[in-house]
């Protein structure tokens, strides 16, 4: 039986994180009849549904010069002017819910199309061609045809369905970095708690861990918070970033299920911790756990490129940028708590360009790949992994399909001078000139 077809269009978009939304968005700004799919019920991918209400890092590393643009920052700048959230060059804090109402209002300011509760089943290839994708709906199974494809899904989904080569996780272990539930408690005196931090000397609360685990009221499953975040807008809110959740695959739906529960336990184990141990944190509470627990690692697909953890060390910079990376390579233990050995703390200033062609897959046409399936090395991932970076793939992928579409030739035939020309137009920062001239 044929499939019913429910759309086409020029760009279908499948996955609505930074990657995805900056995606959609930069190629319903230059006209394309663009259809942005996505499995949740909202915008913003880990920031919104997964939980975490923080974005970094805009700037080069440990310095306030801002190294990134085009619609991932515009979405800090947004968010703060309708006062959902604070942003400064580094990074931009935010309520959830006011983010998510952001970015719906972007998506209809440029008739963008949306399509929620969709899930990404199949990829429709015909002749090496992605020519459409096949998607579970309320409705039933239905096909969506679209000249353009860009694989937002984190876990190249689509990529690999159509055939496309991919690495999984560490080279040597096979391992993928842990997962992490995160979870919003309320009920929070953060002027104490910051306090007690400076007294302890402690950002990262250790001692507190290593006593909770001591006293045997926690068991060991991580020993330092790895991110916490609040807005003035809300603040006696805390969001954390500190469950850990080992040896998991993003790939299969009974490890999700399982890291999913083990997330929420040990949520429910940290609040506790807190109660009891943290001055100003007597009366937390939990308010939320989001619908998604939060996958750093998966799938990387093979490309016309592989960036490196040496192209990063090296700040080698490309003919084809779209952009800069600037994270430290931040990758967690993959067998314990706490970081790995090869995590990586670059010197101040540390920036690298990112080139067009890790977002190009070997062997098939019509798709790009944006987000953390990007071509890469594990190390280099630990980096380019965060949402800014997300964010500048998706767009230059979202510009790249309409000009590839414009010109009449496939993604990877994309005139790349062009590419930079209209990613500038949109704000972006491309080249050390891009920089300068942000920072003027």
């Amino acid at each position: 039986a044929r499939l019913p077809v429910l759309d086409e269009v020029d760009v279908l978009v499948v996955g609505a994180g930074p990657a995805g939304v900056s995606a959609a968005l930069a190629a319903a700004r230059m006209g394309a009849r663009t259809l942005l799919i996505e499995q949740f019920n909202c915008l913003g991918g880990i920031a919104t549904a997964g939980g975490h209400g923080h974005i970094v890092l805009y700037s080069s590393w440990g310095t306030s010069e801002r190294v990134v643009g085009g619609i991932i920052w515009e979405m800090a700048e947004r968010v703060t002017k309708v006062g959902y959230g604070v942003h400064n060059n580094s990074s931009t804090d935010f309520e959830i819910e006011g983010m998510k109402l952001v970015l719906e209002r972007m998506a209809g300011e440029c008739n963008c199309r949306l399509l929620y509760h969709a899930f990404f089943l199949d990829t429709l290839v015909e002749d090496g061609q992605a020519i459409g994708a096949v998607v579970a709906v309320k409705d039933g199974r239905c096909a969506i045809l679209a000249k353009r494809i860009v694989d937002c899904t984190g876990d190249g989904d689509v990529a690999a369905r159509a055939g496309c080569g991919f690495d999984y996780g560490d080279e040597e272990t096979g391992l993928c970095q842990p997962m992490t539930l995160m979870f919003m408690i309320g009920g929070v005196d953060w002027e104490r708690v910051q306090a007690f931090r400076r007294e302890v000397g402690d950002n990262n609360l250790e001692s507190v861990w290593k006593k909770a685990q001591a006293d045997g009221f926690m068991r060991p499953f991580q020993t330092r918070i790895m991110g916490w975040w609040w807005t003035p807008t809300r603040p006696d809110w805390v969001g954390v970033n500190f469950t850990h959740i080992l040896k998991v695959s993003a790939l299969k739906a009974g490890d999700l299920t399982q890291a999913t529960l083990e997330g929420r336990r040990q949520a429910y184990e940290t609040i506790a911790v807190y109660r009891k141990y943290v001055p100003g944190m007597e009366n937390c509470y939990m308010l939320s756990t989001p619908n998604t627990v939060g996958i750093r690692e998966s799938r990387r697909i093979h490309g016309e490129y592989r960036l490196t953890k040496g192209d990063l060390m090296a700040e080698k910079e490309f003919e084809d940028s779209v952009g800069y990376g600037s994270f430290f390579i931040d990758i967690h233990n993959t067998t314990g708590p706490g970081m790995d050995r090869k995590t990586h703390y670059p010197p101040k200033g540390f920036k690298y360009q990112i080139p067009y062609r890790i977002l190009v897959p070997k062997g098939v046409e019509n798709l790009l790949v944006a987000g953390r399936c990007a071509s890469t090395d594990h190390e280099a991932l630990g980096s380019l992994r965060v949402m800014p970076q997300c964010g500048i793939m998706g767009q230059a992928a979202g510009a790249a399909s309409v000009l590839s579409l414009k010109a009449g030739v496939p993604p990877r035939g994309v005139d790349v001078k062009a590419l930079q020309g209209v990613l500038r137009e949109q704000a972006c920062i491309v080249d050390a000139a891009d920089i300068r001239k942000a920072n003027a």
